[in-house]
């Protein structure tokens, strides 16, 4: 395992350096090689979803000025590793996002979060750009087509690519300094509940999503701080399935998926077993760091989740990061939280997992 990771890291100092010549890392570069060597120790890095914005019974103030409260904290004495966040709504100009966090708020917290020593990821739930629905509007299957080069809503959609750029060129320290972010657009691409699902482009029209979206950010706007993630769903995952609609080497550092538990824990921990064997299969051919990029049991039902189910199916692999979904503050769903608060039944055996030699908190 060491040795893999040794090799990411060359590769990663080799591409800074160019031909033969000297150069500083970029921020994305910078938090590659710490992942690396992370994940070379051994480490795996706990994440949890809006962490810093709400929690189970509470949610930030508007006028707030610090992002200090997080459940997972409150629990394990440790803020989590990964900190994620969602830009839905950035590319319609919204002061909020789906889930109602301001936008101020997830750039401030995203730095506070850096400078504490964690890890910011963002994935998108971008609208609908031809019907004006949601992400989960799939009534048409020509929106990829619609928003690629010649398309009748190219132009609009690139406005809404350069908000995200915006965004994400934003998250600044006071000292000026870009903070690398995990990157992760066009996920779960494998299912077909998404406008950019399977069933509704082709693979050459997800292929030219991803890099008209690579090229845009990297080239046209040259941000240094975005490390790309590949992220297809776990259902139905095979080595064809994984690979079919990757963009390519040259615009992705981080492979992953998604895997919720839905039914039983034996049937979870063999879901997981097969996607990280077809990811992990895949990271070492293609030399990518690899994560489990959303997961996690709704309403955690089992009192021991974290040390009997989730952590026997993570420990064995070379994981970057694990990152559970949020914790809903609306009083209409209180069963929707993916960690543990405190009260909560599995409190206790998150602390248990939190100690252990191999998780990462902050």
């Amino acid at each position: 395992m060491l040795k893999f990771f040794t090799m990411i890291a060359a590769a990663i100092l080799l591409i800074s350096c160019g031909s033969g010549q000297n150069a500083a890392l970029s921020p994305a570069e910078a938090l590659s090689l710490r992942l690396a060597g992370l994940v070379g120790e051994g480490k795996i890095m706990y994440g949890h979803q809006d962490d810093l914005m709400y929690g189970h019974s509470w949610k930030l103030a508007d006028d707030a000025e610090e992002y200090v409260r997080s459940d997972v904290k409150e629990v394990a004495g440790a803020y989590p590793a990964v900190y994620g966040m969602d830009l839905g709504g950035i590319e319609l100009g919204n002061e909020a996002n789906l889930d109602k966090n301001k936008f101020n708020h997830m750039r401030a917290s995203a730095v506070a979060h850096h400078e504490r020593g964690g890890v910011v990821t963002f994935s998108w739930h971008p609208r609908n750009p031809l019907t004006g629905g949601d992400s989960w509007d799939v009534t048409s299957d020509q929106v990829v087509a619609s928003i690629l080069p010649g398309g009748e809503k190219h132009e609009y959609f690139m406005t809404w690519l350069e908000k995200a750029a915006d965004f994400i060129e934003s998250i600044k320290t006071s000292e000026g300094e870009a903070v690398p972010v995990i990157w992760r657009p066009w996920h779960e691409h494998t299912g077909s509940w998404f406008w950019w699902g399977q069933k509704l482009c082709t693979t050459e029209q997800y292929k030219s999503l991803w890099k008209m979206t690579y090229d845009y950010m990297m080239k046209d706007r040259r941000l240094t701080n975005i490390i790309w993630a590949y992220s297809p769903g776990a259902g139905g995952l095979d080595a064809e399935v994984f690979a079919e609609r990757y963009p390519g080497d040259d615009m992705v550092d981080m492979v992953g998926f998604d895997c919720y538990q839905y039914g039983s824990d034996e049937q979870y921990m063999a879901d997981m077993k097969n996607a990280l064997d077809v990811t992990e299969a895949f990271a070492r051919e293609h030399g990518k760091l690899m994560a489990v990029t959303e997961t996690g049991y709704e309403g955690i039902k089992k009192r021991q989740w974290w040390t009997e189910v989730l952590y026997p199916a993570i420990k064995d692999y070379p994981v970057s990061y694990v990152l559970t979904w949020r914790n809903a503050c609306e009083e209409h769903m209180q069963h929707h939280f993916y960690a543990p608060f405190p009260g909560h039944e599995s409190a206790e055996d998150f602390m248990t997992f939190a100690s252990l030699e191999k998780i990462m908190l902050l």
